[in-house]
């Protein structure tokens, strides 16, 4: 019979992107003297990776523990972008609670639906802190009235309605039970989860058993496996044994190895640190295996005495691109990883923590369908990738569409929820609008900001964030997450422009852009690289233009006036990742490397390009109805 563990508490903390997740979890490390002594605290300890630091979000769920009047309290930190939520719903395997983070001034937001409705649906108890309380806009009440809506639009139960709430800030590291109340350290925060997070039930004597929640992968160490040990005791030494489940539940093991324990590590603020054996109950990692996924059990060898969890289940991607080796001219200048053949191994070994991903042949050798859960889950993974030294090129990303109950095409959906000042409600509303977007609510948002929420088709947002920002003078914020799969709306128009194309290899000078910059927006300066087929600059006009931004200025003996003027250009448009995969069209590819990213056609002979447009034509024009 199950047992409760009186002197542990595991709990996953959840929030939407911004509301100060990594910033609480920050305070209660600081306050349980999670930092070593002489040490300054650290902000946002626990997203270690450069590029969660760089944009201020959590992209990896992280364990951490802390102990608190005799109690270790276990915290999982999870991402709050929904484009990570399959980081949330892996872990919540691992934790017997959920802390909900809202904002007190924004209140629910669309990803803390996405993250709340996972915990409700596996029963999870919910206990709320309502953060920012110091804002001037704050309405922490009313925040907390909405997460009650919210959770009875999941299909709460009665239990979980009735939760614990704490008011607090985290980057002034106060607490309180009643925003009235006088501030309290965030001790009190701590105090209601020992009180209500309930003890993990376990079997200290049954076979031990770890559902592997999320893993590491040291080069001297191996595989780690991370998880909560549902049942038993893991000490270093025991042998036992991997077991991942076929895709039935009654089909033999897809992959089984035996194994020794060689270490077993512990979770204690910012650090690891290793452990002769834990029990049931414990957050910990063990390494010792050649091979482990995401989903996988450690358990007995015994095939008699083994538990084997089911295969973990998460929400299918809903966006893809094509990545292929880089076969421009440049290629291999930059980077260190070239061919097909590490660019497939990297994507597998991605595969196998990266739970929401996934990578499919295609009709090419050369090219991998890989698929994710957004533009940011999909843009992450190829930023990290550059980072490593790898050369690539890579597709604009495409919605994937499935056939629905009637037969009709259907294509995903997103909840968009735009904040902005009153003045800019009808920019937004026309621009999303151009893109598919219905607007469903209005509300106001605190002095002189509205609040709009949109449905709108997920290939309609891409690239919109930068349009947004453009059309609001950089006041809006929009937030959006998954909703269902919908009627396909027809094709849809994504760039009005054409684009300049370079017609032949050489180095851009100033004489040259300063001609062309009459015709579009350039995206290089002088004395750049480029080669044919590469796109330098935005058009005008609809179509495209071939140019050579190389000419230089003939030198003759005759002098003019106006020979000796200089030549002013204006600054290039500098894309981020995201923004030239939304810049795309079907014809054209992103080369990715270390250290540069240029836009380029596909096919970089003019010639060729000629041919396919000719073809085109004709065939648009067979298919056209005759008088």
């Amino acid at each position: 019979m199950p047992t409760p563990r009186t002197d542990v508490r595991n709990v996953a903390i959840v929030a939407h992107v911004d509301h100060g997740k990594t910033t609480l979890v920050d305070g209660l490390l600081e306050l349980a003297g999670a930092f070593r002594r002489g040490a300054a605290p650290r902000e946002r300890a626990l997203d270690s990776g450069d590029l969660e630091r760089e944009r201020g979000i959590t992209i990896t769920s992280k364990p951490t523990a802390l102990d608190h009047r005799g109690v270790r309290i276990n915290i999982v930190d999870t991402p709050g972008h929904a484009d990570f939520g399959g980081e949330v719903e892996r872990v919540l395997n691992m934790v017997d609670a959920v802390l909900l983070l809202v904002d007190a001034v924004e209140g629910p937001m669309p990803q803390t639906r996405f993250v709340t409705e996972k915990a409700i649906s596996q029963g999870l108890p919910v206990i709320l802190a309502v953060n920012k309380i110091d804002r001037p806009a704050a309405e922490p009440h009313k925040a907390v009235d909405a997460t009650f809506d919210l959770l009875v639009a999941l299909g709460a139960d009665d239990d979980q309605l009735d939760f614990p709430v704490v008011f607090c800030s985290a980057r002034e590291r106060y607490a309180m039970a009643d925003p009235d109340d006088p501030p309290r350290d965030l001790g009190l925060l701590l105090d209601t989860l020992v009180e209500h997070v309930p003890p993990p039930a376990v079997e200290p004597d049954a076979p031990a058993a770890l559902w592997v929640s999320t893993l590491y992968h040291d080069p001297y160490v191996g595989f780690m496996a991370v998880g909560r040990i549902a049942q038993g005791r893991i000490d270093v030494g025991d042998r036992m044994t991997v077991v991942r489940p076929g895709s039935e539940a009654e089909s033999p093991p897809a992959y089984e190895e035996a194994f020794r324990v060689r270490k077993i590590f512990g979770f204690a603020g910012v650090d690891r640190f290793e452990l002769e054996g834990a029990a049931a109950g414990d957050i910990v990692a063990v390494a010792g295996m050649n091979d482990l996924r995401v989903g996988d059990t450690l358990t007995v060898c015994d095939a008699d005495r083994r538990t084997v969890f089911p295969a973990l289940r998460v929400d299918p991607p809903t966006m893809s691109i094509r990545i292929r080796p880089n076969d421009g001219p440049f290629a291999g200048r930059e980077g260190t990883f070239v061919t097909s053949r590490k660019i497939e191994e990297r994507l597998a070994r991605e595969v196998l923590s990266n739970v929401a991903l996934e990578v499919h042949p295609t009709d090419s050798p050369e090219e991998f369908d890989v698929r994710g859960r957004g533009e940011l889950h999909l843009s992450v993974l190829l930023e990290t990738m550059r980072r490593e030294g790898y050369e690539m090129c890579v597709s604009r990303p495409e919605v994937l569409l499935r056939r629905g109950d009637d037969g009709g095409l259907q294509e995903p959906y997103e909840r968009a929820v735009v904040t902005v000042d009153e003045a800019y409600v009808g920019n937004v509303i026309d621009a999303l609008g151009n893109r598919g977007g219905e607007l469903s609510a209005m509300e106001p948002a605190g002095p002189g900001r509205t609040r709009l929420t949109f449905r709108v088709p997920s290939r309609g947002l891409l690239g919109f964030r930068s349009e947004l920002l453009s059309a609001t003078r950089g006041s809006a914020t929009m937030a959006s997450t998954f909703e269902a799969y919908g009627p396909y709306l027809g094709p849809m128009r994504t760039r009005s422009n054409g684009v300049m194309v370079v017609l032949e290899d050489g180095e851009t000078v100033t004489y040259s852009l300063h001609r062309l910059q009459d015709r579009g927006t350039l995206f290089v300066g002088p004395q750049t690289r480029v080669y044919a087929g590469m796109i330098i600059g935005e058009h005008n006009r609809p179509e495209d233009i071939v140019v050579n931004p190389a000419i230089t200025k003939k030198l003759t003996n005759i002098r003019a006036a106006a020979a000796d003027d200089k030549l002013f250009l204006s600054p290039p448009r500098i894309f981020s990742l995201e923004e030239a995969l939304a810049y795309l069209e079907a014809d054209e590819l992103l080369e990715i490397t270390p250290t540069s990213l240029r836009l380029r056609k596909r096919h970089l002979d003019h010639n060729v390009r000629k041919r396919e447009e000719k073809a085109r034509k004709a065939a648009a024009a067979e298919r056209r109805p005759r008088p």
